[in-house]
């Protein structure tokens, strides 16, 4: 296998991820052929989802056939974004498994509509869960106030989280703080803290884009 620019930066401590998922991008190969150069992980969201699902006729058969079992909307979609995610962890579960657990995960977000409902987030976040039944995925959590509690609710429960949507250091510390929580509670409960993995993505678009305006 030749050797990359992202192998190099995985020698370096650093993981690439990708924040993007499609059906055609686990079919044609494409995602494969992203992992064999060395990506080592992938997010989506319901805006990606969205985007992937609205823009080619890749969903087309299986919506049809879920519309005239009966099923509704969002069970739809839940169906649709499951078999996806679960695909692609099947293609980094390589990765996992090379780097014991460190890398190798796809993420799928809960639910936004349940983002001012913390009981039913925890909620989603477990049956979102068992129905990936992966290892190697992760339940990706808005880090709102109440998102903070449902990061530390769902590592309690040794569920692996995906924080997104951290904008401060001081955001980032409070999320922080919210995974060594969960895993006091563990502790506690005695159900061990060894296999909780935790992500959490910073955005820097924001500086970004404060650098392109001092640039020009």
């Amino acid at each position: 296998m030749t050797k990359t620019k992202l192998h190099d930066i995985a020698q370096l401590g650093q993981s690439l991820w990708i924040d993007n998922i499609s059906r055609s991008m686990i079919a044609s190969g494409k995602l494969k052929s992203f992992i064999d150069k060395g990506l080592r992980g992938q997010t989506s969201n319901p805006t990606i989802f969205k985007q992937a699902i609205s823009s080619s006729d890749d969903y087309d058969a299986k919506i049809q056939q879920l519309a005239e079992s009966g099923k509704s909307t969002f069970d739809i979609y839940d169906e649709l974004t499951i078999k996806d995610v679960q695909d692609a962890a099947d293609l980094f579960r390589g990765v996992y498994e090379a780097t014991k657990g460190l890398d190798g995960y796809v993420s799928l977000e809960i639910n936004p509509k349940l983002g001012r409902e913390l009981e039913n987030q925890l909620k989603e976040g477990v049956r979102l869960w068992q129905k990936l039944n992966r290892p190697n995925v992760m339940i990706k959590v808005p880090s709102t106030q109440k998102g903070l509690n449902v990061v530390e609710g769902l590592i309690a429960q040794g569920i692996n989280v995906n924080a997104t949507l951290i904008f401060s250091a001081e955001q980032y510390q409070q999320v922080a703080w919210a995974y060594i929580k969960g895993l006091k509670q563990r502790v506690k409960k005695q159900r061990g803290h060894q296999k909780c993995p935790f992500r959490s993505l910073y955005f820097c678009q924001p500086y970004r884009c404060q650098c392109r305006q001092k640039i020009k």
